[in-house]
C-alpha cells in the first residue's frame, strides 16, 4: 500500500468560522479511489468530515466533488491519478523530470545509473491531492454541497417531463427502439451535477439554466413521443439565460463521467432552434451565429467589428433603417468594445473598422469555402453514445438525421 496526503477544504457551519484546510495521511492501495480516501479519513481521523456518497460504482451521481481542481465523481477517480495530476500541477519541471528519470523534460541529461522511473515516480508523490467542494453552488458542510437551488430547481424549469396532445394510449406509448437512439446520450445523464461544478457560463451568470438541465432538455425535444418541441425551443432560446447563454467552454464535456457532453445537446438545441424551426430570438443568438459563419466563410478568421455590427443590423437595410432593438444592442455593446480598446484586443485599424480586416491569404481562403461546402454536403447529425455493430444488436442502424450546420 502507498501513503497518500488529501488536503481537503472543509467547512463547519455550526462553529460559526469560515472555510479551511485540513489534511489527512491515509494508506491505501494505489487501485483504490479518492473516495476510499475520504472515508477512510472520516473512519481514522475524523468522523466530523461531511461527504455524500452512496453506490461507489459511478452510477448514483452522489459523490461529486473537485479533485485537484478539476470537477469530477469521487468514487470514479482512482487515488494514484490524482496523486500524478497533483504532482504534475504542483511540482517543478526539474524536479518532475529527475524523479522520472526523463531527461527530456526541463533540460535534464540523464546519468548513468539514475534512477528507475517506476521508482521515480514512487518518492515522487509528495503533493497533497486536493479535494473541494464542487463549484457554482452552496456549501452545506464540507463537500457536501446544495443542489437544490442551482440544480434541481433549473432541471424543473425545463419541465422534464414528456408533454403529449393526442389520445392516451391504452396501456404505454410503444415506439421503435432505433427512434429512441437520438436521446440515449441525454438519457445516460446520472445528475451528478460535475457539469454544473465545471460550467464557467454558470460562473459568470447565475441564471443561466445550466449544461444539465438543457442536456436534459433536449433528451424531451428529441424524444418522438413528444408533441411540444416547437414550444420548448421557444422558451429556451427566448430566455436570456437560455440555449445562447452558453460559451462554448467546454468544461461540461470534460467533466462529465458518463459521456453525455452536455455543450453538444445543447449545440442540438441551438441548431434545431436557429435552422429547423427559424426561431427568431429577442437574444440576437440565431442572427449572431449566422453572421459569425457568414463572417468566416468569407473572410477566414473572424472581424469582431463586423460582427457586432452584422450581429444587430443584417443587410443594407437593416443598416440604413436600424431597428430599436438593434441600436439599443450595438449602445449595449459600446462598453465590451471599450474593454478590448483598453486591453489592446482592438487596437489596429482592421479591428475598429467593420469590413476592413483582411481575409486569409494566398489560397487559403478557398480552403475554408471547401470545408464549408463539404459541410453543406454532408448535414449529418451522429450520436456518439451508441457504439457496437449492427451483428451484435440485430437492429438496422437509423438513417442519419438532417440538420443545419
Amino acid at each position: 500500500m502507498a501513503e497518500y496526503t488529501i488536503k481537503v477544504r472543509r467547512f463547519q457551519p455550526e462553529s460559526g468560522a469560515g472555510p479551511y484546510w485540513e489534511n489527512f495521511d491515509v494508506e491505501l492501495e494505489e487501485s483504490l479511489s479518492v473516495l476510499d480516501a475520504l472515508l477512510e479519513a472520516r473512519s481514522l481521523h475524523d468522523g466530523s468530515l461531511a461527504v455524500r456518497c452512496s453506490c461507489r460504482a459511478a452510477i448514483c451521481g452522489s459523490c461529486g466533488v473537485k479533485v485537484n481542481g478539476q470537477s469530477t465523481l469521487a468514487c470514479k477517480t482512482k487515488i494514484q491519478d490524482a496523486q500524478n495530476q497533483a504532482d504534475r500541477q504542483t511540482l517543478p519541471a526539474a524536479q518532475r523530470a529527475r524523479a522520472s528519470g526523463d531527461p527530456g523534460e526541463a533540460g535534464i541529461s540523464s546519468t548513468p545509473g539514475a534512477a528507475g522511473s517506476a521508482a521515480g515516480l514512487a518518492s515522487l508523490g509528495t503533493a497533497p491531492i486536493v479535494v473541494e467542494p464542487m463549484g457554482n453552488m452552496p456549501v452545506l458542510k464540507d463537500l457536501v454541497t446544495d443542489m437544490e437551488s442551482t440544480h434541481w430547481e433549473k432541471i424543473r424549469r425545463i419541465t422534464p417531463w414528456l408533454l403529449h396532445d393526442g389520445p392516451e394510449p391504452e396501456r404505454e406509448h410503444i415506439v421503435p427502439p432505433e427512434a429512441m437512439i437520438d436521446v440515449t446520450q441525454a438519457m445516460a445523464c446520472i445528475q451528478c451535477g460535475a457539469c454544473v461544478s465545471a460550467c464557467l457560463s454558470m460562473e459568470a451568470d447565475p441564471e443561466f439554466i445550466g449544461p444539465a438541465a438543457l442536456a436534459k432538455a433536449y433528451r424531451f425535444v428529441g424524444d418522438p413521443r413528444d408533441t411540444e418541441t416547437r414550444e420548448r425551443l421557444y422558451d429556451l432560446a427566448q430566455d436570456p439565460h437560455g440555449i445562447y447563454d452558453c460559451t462554448h467552454c467546454f468544461g461540461c464535456i470534460d467533466a462529465c463521467p458518463k459521456g453525455v457532453a452536455p455543450m453538444d445537446q445543447i449545440m442540438r438545441l441551438r441548431r434545431l432552434a436557429s435552422h429547423e424551426l427559424e426561431i427568431d430570438d429577442q437574444n440576437n443568438g440565431r442572427r449572431h451565429e449566422s453572421a459569425f459563419t457568414k463572417i468566416i466563410e468569407r473572410k477566414g478568421t473572424l472581424d469582431e467589428s463586423l460582427l457586432l455590427q452584422e450581429s444587430y443590423a443584417q443587410g443594407i437595410m437593416g443598416k440604413l433603417r436600424p431597428s430599436r432593438g438593434a441600436i439599443l444592442g450595438l449602445i449595449g455593446s459600446l462598453p465590451t468594445a471599450a474593454r478590448g480598446i483598453r486591453t489592446g484586443k482592438m487596437r489596429s485599424l482592421s479591428k475598429l473598422i467593420p469590413g476592413v480586416h483582411p481575409k486569409l491569404p494566398g489560397d487559403a481562403q478557398q480552403h475554408v469555402k471547401r470545408i464549408y461546402g463539404h459541410a453543406e454536403e454532408h448535414r449529418e447529425e451522429l450520436n456518439l453514445y451508441v457504439a457496437g455493430e449492427e451483428e451484435e444488436t440485430g437492429i438496422e442502424a437509423p438513417a442519419p438525421q438532417e440538420v443545419g450546420t
